[in-house]
């Protein structure tokens, strides 16, 4: 089976084929550290993430790279309304960001490049596309001439002449299209020297230029949200393939996190941070339910939904729970063909899913009718599965994060002996024939939420969907 991508730039579903082979070169925007990540920022994280575990899983060596901007216009913006210096500003929340990063699961990168550590292969850009012919300097700043560039428009399908990149001094620009490369010095600000003086680099050509600095001129997928395709993205084609760089081969970009139809984001004010979302659900139940939507979907916010995917994912730990204590102890084993066809087509993580629940029905069958081995064989491949997806029950990171979640190792050893001890007095009303009892205690853990089931081994129970 061949991996299939949908490709932004050629608007169609492509056979992947890496530029070298054995390897992959991924690049994914990453985040802008002005203040607390909310689950819309952390979405890319996640599905890309599972591209990278399937690329891995299927022998690549992969290389993945994350940037941080930790220089920008909002982050001097808000460090300054909060009287501290940018560069701690910026710390903080890149902090925050690699916690919410780490909570969630998602693989660190190879490599964390941050902005203001690469302006000397900024500015050694810039002279190669002044030297081209493809940028000019004005007054301090330095401009890319957006004309020169005749496949401009080609990811986003913009027209150069509807184009208004709405930055810039106005009147050093030569034209409207034309998108700012270096910022010339303003006081207050934080500043480098160059040969057209003092200043700061545009958003743009960072990720230009980290890209190229660890993965080369040629590499082969560029990772985002969609709303970065124009004019972020546009603008990195450009200067990149004007300074001669092959660039990005694949260009994948993840569709947003809506509240009420909108784009989640800072300015709506419809904000859910990461921290105030896991007081709510666990960590990987969050995970379960940022990941279980196609990439390129939208994936539109509400608490019942939350909910239900914290729920649904809660069932599959109880089934993992079942077959271990009927079986013992279940290996991580491999993905079904399904499965495979399923991530193979785009990433398809719903119709991957939708192969994980298939499985988990036959083991319980198979435990139904007693036939443990069979059960754990398809509990292994449960397993196998959900590792792909990052949600591994049994990954030994959840435990790690779950000393301080709301459903901690602790609390979940209390909920089984209590529940474990009116078991037990209810298999004693029963032998001693008080139905009126064994039923009272079935119906007092019905009415909490757990469900009892009688079988051939004895009583089980499980948490239900609430």
């Amino acid at each position: 089976m061949t991996l299939r991508l949908y490709d932004t730039e050629t608007r169609t579903l492509r056979d992947f084929v890496s530029l070298v082979d054995g390897q992959v070169s991924i690049y994914l925007c990453g985040a802008t550290v002005q203040s607390e990540p909310h689950i819309g920022h952390v979405r890319s994280g996640v599905a890309f993430d599972v591209l990278r575990r399937w690329l891995a899983a299927q022998g690549f060596d992969v290389l993945f790279v994350r940037n941080v901007t930790d220089i920008d216009d909002k982050i001097l913006t808000k460090a300054a309304e909060a009287g501290r210096p940018w560069w701690e500003w910026a710390a903080r929340f890149e902090r925050a960001f690699d916690r919410a990063y780490d909570k969630l699961g998602v693989l660190p990168p190879s490599v964390s490049p941050r902005a203001t550590g690469h302006i000397t292969q900024m500015v050694e850009l810039i002279e190669t596309l002044i030297e081209r012919g493809h940028a000019y300097a004005a007054g301090g700043d330095v401009y890319f001439d957006v004309r020169s560039f005749p496949n401009y428009g080609a990811l986003s399908g913009h027209k150069i002449d509807d184009v208004h990149q709405g930055e810039g001094a106005g009147h050093f620009k030569r034209d409207q299209s034309d998108f700012t490369l270096w910022k010339a010095a303003k006081p207050g600000e934080p500043s480098w020297p160059t040969p057209w003086g003092d200043g700061r680099p545009g958003w743009h050509l960072e990720c230009s230029a980290m890209a190229a600095t660890y993965l080369g001129s040629d590499f082969d997928i560029h990772c985002g949200g969609m709303d970065l395709v124009f004019p972020h993205h546009e603008n990195e084609i450009a200067q990149s393939r004007a300074a001669g760089c092959g660039f990005a081969h694949y260009w994948l970009h993840n569709g947003w996190v809506t509240l009420g139809g909108e784009k989640m984001s800072k300015s709506l004010g419809n904000i859910l941070s990461i921290p105030a979302v896991l007081e709510r659900v666990r960590p990987q139940e969050l995970r379960y339910y940022l990941g279980s939507a196609h990439y390129r979907s939208m994936l539109e916010y509400s608490e019942h939904a939350l909910q239900e995917a914290a729920a649904t994912y809660r069932r599959i730990e109880a089934f993992i729970a079942r077959v271990e204590r009927r079986v013992g102890a279940i290996p991580r084993g491999n993905w079904t063909d399904a499965f495979a066809a399923a991530l193979n087509d785009d990433v398809g993580v719903p119709a991957a899913l939708a192969e994980v629940h298939h499985t988990i029905t036959e083991a319980n069958t198979a435990l139904e009718r007693g036939d443990g081995e069979r059960a754990r064989s398809l509990a292994a491949q449960v397993r196998g599965m959900l590792a792909i997806l990052g949600v591994d029950p049994l990954d030994e990171h959840w435990h790690e994060v779950g000393a301080d979640s709301s459903a901690s190792e602790p609390a979940i050893a209390a909920l089984e002996g209590l529940v474990r001890s009116e078991m037990q007095l209810r298999q004693q009303a029963r032998q001693d024939r008080d139905w009126a009892k064994a039923d009272a205690i079935r119906d007092k853990l019905a009415a909490l939420g757990i469900d009892l089931t009688d079988t051939a081994d004895g009583p089980e129970w499980s948490l239900r969907n609430q």
